[in-house]
């Protein structure tokens, strides 16, 4: 089967390209092209309607922020999610 898969491709899922846009926002970002975090609330906005696909969510529900901490940066997402009940 990895045979086929190689060549047929395989689809991706949301949370494989979540993670391939947040490389790819934290490798620019570590290369200094940007002053400041100013795709946060792009990102904001782009999970709200993730999870908007899914249940109903509050936009002040999500918080996103990023921190330097020494050598590192650290990138906090904070989802509040609604009571199941």
């Amino acid at each position: 089967m990895g045979f086929l898969k190689y060549f047929l491709g395989e689809k991706k899922t949301t949370a494989n390209v979540a993670k391939e846009r947040l490389q790819l926002i934290l490798a620019h970002e570590r290369n200094g092209r940007a002053a400041s975090p100013d795709y946060l609330p792009q990102l904001k906005n782009e999970l709200l309607v993730v999870i908007s696909k899914y249940m109903k969510i509050d936009p002040d529900d999500i918080k996103v922020s990023l921190e330097h901490q020494g050598d590192l940066d650290v990138l906090e997402l904070k989802i509040e999610m609604p009571d199941g009940r």
